[in-house]
């Protein structure tokens, strides 16, 4: 018996996920994207001999799902010191993983950040989301972030200069008006394992996942107008028939396809990518701005994990802004320049922007009660599934999760 091939809304890790599983499965397949390329946020693009990736994003190297699917070795990870070193009145103080820099922890006791008691405090997050299993976490009773982290007992201080613009930084936001399920999970990945970017860039996972398709299972520049059943109606009024659809878009689209319940406002990011002639700081460590003002919220120099992400002799600079910000690109640009200028000194008048991200979905929305449950459901209709970061945590481990569980939805269901 021949079937219609399954179809895949959207070359995001979401889809490439689903449609691995299915080619795993001997389904055939057939992905659709609507852009010139496969990964969806997850790209890095060549720039003039730089690699510039479309936003600030990391590879958690604990993620389950990432473990599963991903070749790690192939990946040539390169991880960041653990930790973060902190711009406050004037002055740069560290935070350092006792765990796993016990020494240099030590040594950063004479910075003169932080409490006692806010170490201890980091210690008992810790131990909490290590003691649980992932199911037991996911069960817990939810609450906002910010009430969490003042139960701990953290000095406020360490909580605006540290912890708002740390986390502020992963979930896109320093009022830290998230589901505490989205950060006990990513607390235990980054107590469990490295914060990494691959070699070539973040893009380097979707090409990974792309790879393991067979040639010509995705078609760019092909953005689906409408579904009809199990037909597929592209933008040119070309119609694909399908056995069945796997719609793994951003959530917004997915509502338009699909008439699911209108999404919430998603979380944005802004990144300034600069050339420089040498780097504003040594060192593999995440810069972040503790004093709350100003444009920028973090800094990485990402060729001081790996020299080949730009031309010989040169420098990227990565900078992450929090939304909102100033709407027009050039006077961004400036005030980043501005505040740059105030860390660094004059070596800032040599840095040449390279190019500015605006990304409007960085994250769906992962307010508390969002994650009730964690795994949203998958299937939508017979015939029809759905997957994304919006079905779990916006997160790698989240997208390609989702992937995996709207195919094997189908594979169940074509099987029962």
């Amino acid at each position: 018996m021949t079937h219609d091939p399954v179809i895949v809304v959207g070359a995001g890790l979401a889809g490439l996920a689903a449609a691995r599983r299915l080619v795993e499965a001997g389904v055939a397949v057939r992905v659709v994207e609507a852009s010139d390329g496969v990964g969806g946020r997850v790209r890095t693009d060549d720039v003039g001999g730089f690699r510039l990736d479309r936003g600030f994003q990391v590879l958690l190297t604990a993620y389950p799902e990432c473990q599963r699917v991903l070749d790690y070795p192939a990946l040539d990870l390169r991880p960041f010191d653990p930790g973060a070193t902190i711009r406050l009145r004037g002055r740069w103080v560290r935070v350092v993983d006792p765990f796993r820099r016990p020494i240099a922890a030590l040594q950063a006791l004479g910075d003169g950040f932080g409490t006692w008691s806010d170490r201890f405090a980091i210690l008992s997050l810790r131990r909490n989301v290590l003691r649980a299993s992932l199911a037991e976490l996911q069960a817990r009773p939810d609450e906002a972030l910010h009430a969490r982290l003042a139960a701990v007992g953290f000095s406020e201080e360490f909580t605006r200069a540290f912890l708002e613009p740390w986390l502020g930084g992963i979930f896109l936001g320093r009022d830290l008006e998230v589901s505490r399920r989205a950060f006990d999970f990513v607390f235990r990945m980054l107590a469990m394992g490295d914060t990494a970017i691959p070699r070539d860039g973040i893009g380097a996972i979707s090409a990974q996942l792309a790879r393991a398709l067979p040639a010509g299972t995705v078609t760019c520049g092909a953005r689906v107008a409408t579904l009809e059943a199990r037909d597929v109606r592209l933008d040119d009024g070309s119609t694909l028939a399908a056995e069945a659809v796997i719609v793994a878009t951003e959530g917004d689209e997915a509502h338009r396809l699909l008439d699911l319940p209108p999404p919430p406002v998603p979380r944005g990011a802004i990144s300034l990518h600069f050339a420089a002639p040498a780097p504003p700081r040594r060192g593999r460590t995440l810069l972040l701005n503790g004093d709350g003002e100003g444009p920028i919220n973090s800094l990485v120099v990402p060729t001081e994990l790996n020299p080949a992400l730009a031309p010989a002799g040169r420098s990227l600079i990565h900078v992450a802004c929090l939304p909102p910000q100033e709407p027009d690109d050039a006077l961004l640009r400036d005030a980043v320049r501005t505040q740059a200028r105030a860390w660094f000194g004059p070596q800032v008048d040599a840095w040449e922007h390279l190019r500015t991200d605006r990304i409007r979905w960085a994250h769906p929305d992962q307010a508390p009660g969002r994650l009730e449950p964690v795994e949203r459901p998958v299937r939508h209709a017979p015939g029809c599934y759905v997957a994304g970061d919006h079905r779990e945590t916006a997160t790698l481990h989240g997208a390609l999760h989702s992937g995996r569980r709207a195919a094997e939805a189908f594979l169940a269901d074509r099987s029962g």
